[in-house]
This record gives structure tokens, C-alpha cells and sequence, in this order.
């Protein structure tokens, strides 16, 4: 054997790099489903079962396509349980000459793999992953001089590099954002009749999937009775044409909406297929952009997507790729409580958490402000240790692979990079919620109240945590209204914000 072309469960492309120059006769491929990647974070069962079913369809079209294909399965005997080990028995049996591979997305696999191949002996090596816009090397030309990193400016180059939403050297609509015409709640009658999931019926190879996590990984979170995202090529292209023609013409106006038990709303849903690569980020943003120059869909919507798409998601990836090992371990607000449990189970008595938390195990996903402002929200606030979010956030989602998800939930959603990625902390009232969503409507908590017996725990925690870092944030201009409130509050109201504070965080308020 030539080469030995190694494929992780987030590279499911067969025009990827690693391919290039593949020899039927001479090279063969490796994937293997392992243990370890559902148990060195807790993984919930629809993120498990999302990652081994698209491998094993996978499989099916390496095989079509004639690639000499070692695929070892988690429930094969012999399966040695790491990525590491694996590899090292599978190179011991196969004997190649040299390992081949697209560029991880994940520090630590990286680590794995290099290890690996050193203590073969054999050459690795790692290919540009072409699937990005941005190539890691780009990104860093981008940063190097930089005092402060800002996704606005990454995202303008971006448009001017690659031609997207342009008119000339000017942005299509003489304007780089449309927020004032998008991120609207809905009104009092709600969002009316959302148009369908594009959900897709568990074939036999994925029912065996769902079985086998059922059986191996019964004792973690999550429900896979309502597992229907898609697994394949073909079902992604679909689900991206369904949302081109279903969605976007109202994805922008509402995309920082919530609703009570609509976890779909008008959202994409493709992060977790552009995430394993069974689509490729330029034909999601060609596929927008042509709605819109077809007259179907307004140009603030687009914009408003092919933001989330060319702008924050090549941005999170330069972060992760130029920052890392180190980032991982920044706490910059010194947050050291744990996670409370019922982020695992749901179990609370404020109506917003209850939901996002409710959806996010049955289906594996919330929207990005339930992310941010919901789940993240409330943590920060709270004070969880950082690697404790980020833990949580990488298990329970079935679009968590680390380079996107790390720099999002560390640095965006809990500023413990200090402002690297975000020019301040979000943190809000329970007002904010409410002003987004009617979930207040049928809680029990009041956002209005920041303390007392019904004081929305929300609200509560946004004073304490002002009252806690009101030093280091004094000098953030874009917190100077925030701290002038805080400064405000005497001796009494600041020791009643923090006697809740404490009932709240040792579990007497949830």
C-alpha cells in the first residue's frame, strides 16, 4: 500500500484533499468508529447516532466509488476504542507507506494522528481543508498586527475577496448589514404556520445505528425517537433546497426569534451536514444568493445568512486554528462554578431554560440565540467554569465539532477570551427574552424583579454579575451605560442582589 488515506467523521467529502491523486490500486482509505468520540465529552444520543450514521453511509460511497475502503465499525470485535489505537493497530496490519489526510478540525485528533504516525515511523501528510473560504494561513495574515480581532472587518474582506453580494467594489444595497431590517420578535399572534422540518426517515443502516447507541450509550443524554436529520449527500442537498425555498424568505426578520415549542422556526438547520461536509459553504451561499437575484427572497434575508456562513463561521475557524492549544484554557472572568445539573435533564422551573433545554435533547439542536442568549447566557452569568460550557456545548449538539464550537461557546457566548472574538460580554435581563419570545408569559419568575421570591434568576444574575466585575468592565465603552446603572445601587440592594445570587447558585431557585 502506497498510501493510507485517513477519514474522520467530520470529513464525509469525496472531493476533500485528501483524496487528490488517489490510486484504486495503490491506496486504500481508513475510517473507524471508536468509543472515545462519544465519551471524552458526554455526547448525547442524536449527536452520536448523527456522526456514525453519516460514516457509515459514507462508507457506502467510498465503496460505490471504487475506493479500497478498512472501515472498522464500534460494534466490530477487536475495535481497540480510540482513534489512536486504532490507527496504530489497523498500521501494523496494513503496513502503508504513508498516511494521508485532509486537515482535522480538532486539536486534540490532530495530536492523536501525529502521534501516531511519529511512533510508526511513517511520513504524514495533511492537506489544506479546501471546504473553508478562509484557509488558516489567510486567516493569520488577516489577524498578524492586529490590536483586537472583529468579525466585521474579517467579514468584509470576505465579501471582497470572493465576490459575494458585490457590486463593484461596494456592497450590494450600499450597506455591509442589514440588523435594523432583520433580528424582529414575532408579534402577540405568534409565528403563524412554520413551514416543515426537512426531516428525513431513518433508513435500515441508520435504525441500526440508533440501535446500537440505544444499547452502547444508554446511560447518556438525549432521545433519538424524532432522529430525522440528514445523513447523507444526497439528503443534505435536499434539506439545503428545502431551506432556500422554505425559509429564507423570512430567515432574516426572525432570526433572533424565539417561540415556545418551535425549535425549528426559520432557521437553516444545515450546520451539522456543512459541519461533516456533506455540503460545501460556497454552494449554501451561491444557492442563497441566486434566490435572491431570482427576485424570490429580499437582500436583507441573504445578507443576514451569507453573514452567518462566509463571515462567522471562517471566523471561528481562523480563532480556533491560530489560538489553540491556549485558548482552550482562558477564563478571563475567573468563573469557577460548576454547570448546574439539570442542564442535563431540563428540570427547571424558568420557562426559556425549560425549553431550549427540552429541544436541545430531543433533537440535538437549539437556534444560535437560544445558544447565546438562553443557555450561554444563564452560564455566564451564573459563573460556570468555562471548560465546563464548552464541555456541554460539544456533547449535546449534533453540529459540535471543537473549531467551530470552542471559539463560540468560550469566547462569544462566555468572554473568557477577554474580548479577543466579541468587543464585550452579552449579558441581559430576563427583559431580553421576554422582548424576544413570550416565554415569560408562563413562567413563574418575573423579569421585571431582580430580587425577591420572584425574581427571574435571569435578572438577578445580570446585577450580580455587573456588581462582580464592575472594575474590569468600568473600562469598556460599549458597557459605560451598564456600569452607571450599577454604580447607582447602595449598600442594600447591592447585598440583596447578592444574598438571591447565592440562593440561586447553591440550587434554592432553579
Amino acid at each position: 500500500m502506497r498510501h493510507l488515506v485517513l477519514v474522520l467523521g467530520d470529513q464525509l467529502d469525496l472531493a476533500a484533499a485528501g483524496f487528490d491523486g488517489f490510486d484504486p490500486a495503490r491506496d486504500a482509505v481508513w475510517l473507524a468508529e471508536v468509543a472515545e468520540e462519544a465519551t471524552h465529552v458526554w455526547s448525547s444520543k442524536p449527536r452520536t447516532v448523527m456522526f456514525l450514521a453519516a460514516m457509515r453511509h459514507f462508507a457506502q460511497a467510498l465503496r460505490a466509488a471504487g475506493r479500497p475502503l478498512h472501515y472498522t465499525r464500534l460494534d466490530e470485535p477487536g475495535n481497540q476504542g480510540s482513534l489512536q489505537a486504532q490507527l496504530h493497530a489497523d498500521i501494523e496490519r496494513l503496513r502503508p507507506a504513508s498516511l494521508v489526510m485532509t486537515a482535522p478540525g480538532d486539536w486534540r485528533v490532530l495530536q492523536a494522528i501525529q502521534g501516531v504516525a511519529k511512533a510508526n515511523g511513517l511520513p504524514l501528510d495533511i492537506r489544506e481543508d479546501r471546504h473553508f473560504f478562509c484557509s488558516v494561513g489567510e486567516f493569520a495574515e488577516h489577524a498578524r498586527g492586529r490590536k483586537s480581532l472583529r468579525m466585521e472587518h474579517f467579514y468584509r474582506e470576505m465579501r471582497k475577496r470572493h465576490r459575494v453580494l458585490m457590486q463593484g467594489n461596494s456592497p450590494q444595497g450600499a450597506q455591509w448589514n442589514f440588523d435594523e431590517d432583520n433580528r424582529h420578535a414575532f408579534d402577540a399572534a405568534g409565528p403563524g404556520v412554520v413551514p416543515p422540518r426537512a426531516a428525513f426517515e431513518p433508513d435500515a443502516l441508520t435504525r441500526e445505528v440508533i440501535a446500537l447507541v440505544e444499547q452502547r450509550f444508554a446511560d447518556h443524554p438525549g432521545r433519538l425517537d424524532s432522529f430525522a436529520w440528514p445523513v447523507t449527500r444526497e439528503q443534505a442537498l435536499e434539506a439545503l433546497q428545502r431551506f432556500i425555498a422554505d425559509r429564507l424568505p423570512l430567515f432574516g426578520r426572525y432570526q433572533d426569534a424565539m417561540w415556545p415549542g418551535e425549535p425549528w422556526l426559520y432557521h437553516a438547520h444545515l450546520s451539522a451536514a456543512l459541519n461533516l461536509k456533506l455540503l460545501n459553504p460556497r454552494e449554501v451561499v451561491d444557492a442563497a444568493v441566486a434566490a435572491w437575484r431570482a427576485g424570490a427572497v429580499r437582500l436583507a434575508s441573504v445578507e443576514g445568512f451569507v453573514r452567518q456562513i462566509l463571515g462567522w463561521r471562517e471566523y471561528v475557524r481562523g480563532i480556533y486554528w491560530t489560538r489553540m492549544p491556549d485558548y482552550a484554557e482562558l477564563n478571563a472572568l475567573d468563573a469557577q462554578e460548576n454547570l448546574p445539573a439539570w442542564y442535563w435533564t431540563g428540570a427547571t422551573d424558568m420557562a426559556c431554560l425549560r425549553d431550549a433545554l427540552a429541544q436541545t435533547l430531543e433533537h440535538g439542536y437549539a437556534h444560535h440565540i437560544q445558544r447565546l442568549m438562553v443557555t450561554g447566557l444563564f452560564a455566564l452569568m451564573y459563573g460556570v467554569q468555562p471548560r465546563q460550557v464548552h464541555a456541554w456545548y460539544l456533547a449535546v449538539y449534533v453540529d459540535a465539532v471543537e473549531w467551530v464550537e470552542l471559539p463560540n461557546t468560550l469566547g462569544m457566548s462566555q468572554y473568557a477570551d477577554g474580548g479577543l472574538m466579541a468587543s464585550k460580554p452579552y449579558v441581559a435581563t430576563g427583559r431580553y427574552i421576554q422582548r424576544m419570545s413570550p416565554h415569560c408569559l408562563g413562567c413563574r419568575y418575573d423579569p421585571a424583579q431582580r430580587v425577591g421570591e420572584r425574581a427571574c434568576p435571569f435578572t438577578t444574575l445580570y446585577w450580580d454579575f455587573l456588581l462582580k466585575h464592575e472594575a474590569a468592565l468600568a473600562g469598556n465603552p460599549r458597557m459605560a451605560l451598564q456600569v452607571r446603572n450599577v454604580i447607582r445601587l447602595d449598600g442594600k440592594q447591592r447585598h440583596a442582589i447578592h444574598e438571591r445570587a447565592g440562593a440561586i447558585r447553591r440550587g434554592e431557585v432553579n
